[in-house]
């Protein structure tokens, strides 16, 4: 909760006060010791990082190192380092009119220079608040040197009559201005090399250099910088003597489980209460999102250096509430629960969020979605349900084979269509009463919502193994025996 600003108006009721200067890299040192003294989470909300990120980050800043968190796409490196405010003191005092927010105990610019010259202890102060101390620049390859450090403005050499020898010409850019903030540059190996020179300086020494002059400006700042490996040898790179000048170097890394991976996507997820409330999502809805996800990583389809973001579980969950949503709406209805069919609404976030192959492109982004999403209902369904066999003894009766020989037997089309409401889709599964056979045996689970989803997770399994056929029909799918399916298609 933010408190208010502090009282003291004037540079003299500051030294008053007690108050000493420091800087931000002891900041960050001493409220991450405070937060660690009393078991507190210094990164709340990051999760599948406890023993792996964020302890290094923790040293990091124990270490009062400048940052590099390098990793693919979707790794939670920019929320990272925007968490770092948190570990700053919450009210800072500049000198009131400075643009670059110059301690009034020992101030950088001429402006707060003379000022505090001609004002003595009436020198006014202003206070910042923490929130407002983060400076986040994307490095693209228009950014300039005058963009980040600074440049010799003639408007205001003219407007002020003075020489451009006189340093009160400089406008300061993001970086000077950022003084005593944290500092991000995302996309680090985007920056041309020549910008990345012109860092050296001000990570090593503290200081500046603008054109002609020569400034002992020895700038306090915290620097994060983000990169993806796979930029290093697509579009740029980090220059070796800017590589050494950063302290710590964090490799990020993808959720290691189906349960992480949820509760990222659980935080992150856009839903409102009353959504919630009407469309219920069964767990094993969750964790296949989830298992899409871990299985397009693998994926000989998709381009793995690239990266797999978290932002496309984030999406696909979104997208399939939206389609059991869409259904309820139609229907007029006021409840509806996610079926597995509705994953077939989920297409359009996977694509948009893959960088596919060359073996994917000689497929199409479509067919690379719709195997992905299969490949995650085998990998579920083996875990779950007895793994099937390709050899197997004829006079051997298997788990699966009363539900095979219920399909054979079958006189009528057996279709799960999207726009079927729950009472129809419940009894068009109920039919199949091995389903209900196998799902006591192998798992017992009494929610009504959650067997069904079984239920037709069973089917697409088996489908997936080539006991059974599933067929594409225009609003939905349609299940068959493997063997009377192959010779109608032979007709």
């Amino acid at each position: 909760m933010e408190t208010k600003a502090p009282a003291v108006k004037t540079l003299g009721e500051l030294k008053k006060s007690g108050y000493k200067s420091k800087s931000i890299k002891d900041e960050l040192r001493e409220n991450l010791i405070d937060k660690l003294k009393n078991k507190e989470q210094s990164f709340e909300g990051i999760y599948g990082y406890e023993t792996t990120v964020i302890p290094e980050l923790e040293r990091a800043i124990l270490s009062r190192h400048h940052i590099n968190l390098l990793g693919l796409r979707g790794q939670a490196k920019t929320r990272l380092a925007r968490m770092l405010l948190d570990l700053l003191d919450e009210w800072m005092p500049v000198v009131e009119g400075s643009e670059v927010n110059d301690d009034p105990l020992a101030p950088l610019s001429r402006y707060a220079k003379d000022l505090i010259d001609k004002e003595k202890d009436k020198t006014p102060i202003a206070w910042v608040h923490r929130s407002e101390r983060f400076a986040e620049k994307l490095a693209t390859p228009d950014v300039t040197v005058a963009d980040l450090i600074g440049d010799v403005d003639p408007i205001k050499a003219a407007n002020l009559k003075l020489s451009y020898s006189d340093d009160r010409v400089i406008h300061f850019g993001m970086i000077p201005r950022a003084n005593r903030c944290i500092f991000v540059i995302n996309e680090l190996p985007d920056l041309q090399a020549r910008i990345q020179v012109a860092l050296f300086n001000i990570l090593q020494e503290g200081d500046i250099q603008i054109r002609g002059f020569k400034l002992r400006f020895p700038l306090d700042l915290q620097f994060v910088f983000t990169a993806n490996p796979e930029d290093y040898t697509n579009r740029g790179s980090i220059v070796t003597p800017l590589k050494d000048r950063i302290g710590s170097q964090i490799l990020t890394h993808y959720p290691e489980s189906i349960e992480t991976a949820k509760r990222i996507t659980a935080q992150e997820v856009k839903s409102d209460e009353g959504r919630n409330k009407q469309i219920h999502v069964p767990n094993l809805a969750k964790d296949l999102i989830e298992q899409i996800g871990f299985e397009a990583r693998k994926s000989e389809y998709v381009d793995v250096k690239s990266g797999i973001s978290a932002r496309m579980s984030i999406s696909a969950y979104e997208n399939l509430v939206s389609a059991a949503e869409l259904r309820m709406l139609q229907q007029g209805k006021k409840q509806t629960i996610v079926r597995l069919g509705d994953f077939a609404g989920i297409i359009p976030a996977l694509t948009g969020k893959m960088e596919i192959a060359y073996e994917g492109e000689q497929e199409g982004a479509r067919f690379v979605a719709e195997h992905l999403i299969q490949a995650a209902v085998k990998t579920m369904f083996d875990s779950m349900f007895p793994k099937i066999t390709k050899l197997e003894k004829k006079e051997v009766k298997g788990p699966y084979h009363e539900i095979i020989a219920w399909f054979i037997n079958l006189t009528e089309d057996f279709e799960l269509t999207e726009n079927m409401s729950d009472e129809v889709y419940r009894k068009q599964l109920d039919k199949v009463q091995p389903l209900n056979d196998l799902l006591d045996k192998y798992q017992p689970v009494k929610d009504v919502a959650e067997r069904n989803f079984l239920k037709e997770l069973i089917l697409w399994g088996l489908a997936g193994n080539n006991k059974l056929s599933k067929i594409k029909i225009d609003d939905g799918l349609g299940f068959t025996d493997a063997y009377n399916n192959l010779l109608n298609n032979l007709q």
